[in-house]
């Protein structure tokens, strides 16, 4: 684990795979094939996914490198110091410094939810820098945001004035998505992980959450790259309608859902397909 000062904010990332060894400036990008970076979701950090992961991004490391990091105000990272900062298109933003600064030229981007989120915005940006995207369960966007905004808003004040029991609460007693139907271990490590969150973090990153949305549904078109998206049923939170209207958009993607257990556990190797085409 490696710490970078980006964008007034300290960064905590690590580099897995062939050439992980370098560091900022030094060449961290010369490995054989286009370096992936995976963004995490919303409250989450590279610990958290190591314990529940949706696609093992260890498993990506043999013909690439794999760049992980901790979002601003998210792991050992440093911290949201306004909400605005927490806006995806300003997350992709220290994504593209953190791109810049290690040396790499071109990239495969890829994430969950959040880190959705800001592989879209990032790749706008980088144009044909961006070799393919993988977009895994993305969010709600466009119509759909503002519910979404508006529950981020009272998650906020709810933690702010009771700490992390509404949430644990929400965690026992919401159904989860399809895929984990029934997986206790799931409620679990969601119970353990929310027990362990800074309140004050929490509501930081719900309220920079609140400035957040897709890219525009007339930009996406542009993004010509291979992608492959990645969604689950049953989870209001990440519809089925935005990826399959990301699909619609996107004019080189490819949509898989999966709604059991057993469809999800193909997608780390559906990933690792996908970037070794």
């Amino acid at each position: 684990m490696t710490t970078i000062r980006l964008r007034d904010c300290d960064f905590s990332y690590g580099l897995e795979g062939e050439g992980a060894g370098a560091g900022a400036g030094e060449g961290a990008g010369a490995g054989k094939a286009t370096p992936f970076v995976w963004g995490h979701g919303l409250t989450s950090s590279r610990a958290s996914e190591d314990r529940m992961p949706l696609v093992d991004c260890s498993r990506l490391t043999s013909a690439r490198q794999v760049l992980r990091y901790d979002a601003r105000g998210h792991g050992e990272s440093g911290d949201l110091m306004r909400p605005a900062e927490g806006a995806w298109s300003e997350l992709a933003l220290d994504q593209i410094a953190l791109i810049d600064a290690l040396g790499f030229d071109k990239v495969a981007l890829g994430g969950a939810s959040m880190g959705t989120a800001t592989a879209l915005h990032a790749a706008l940006q980088l144009g044909d820098r961006v070799e393919r995207l993988i977009l895994t369960i993305p969010p709600t966007a466009w119509a759909s945001r503002a519910e979404q905004i508006g529950l981020y808003e009272q998650m906020a004040q709810a933690v702010e004035a009771q700490g992390i029991a509404p949430l644990v609460h929400g965690a026992k007693t919401m159904p989860p998505p399809d895929p984990f139907i029934g997986d206790t271990d799931y409620v679990e490590r969601r119970v353990e992980g929310l027990e362990a969150a800074d309140t004050v973090r929490l509501a930081s990153m719900f309220r920079g959450a609140g400035h957040a949305d897709l890219p525009g549904e007339d930009a996406l078109p542009a993004l010509t790259m291979p992608a492959l998206i990645l969604a689950w049923t049953g989870d209001t939170g990440h519809p089925v309608s935005t990826a399959e209207r990301l699909g619609e958009l996107l004019p080189n993607s490819q949509v898989v859902l999966a709604s059991t257990r057993a469809e999800l556990d193909t997608w780390t190797q559906q990933c690792v397909d996908f970037l070794n085409d």
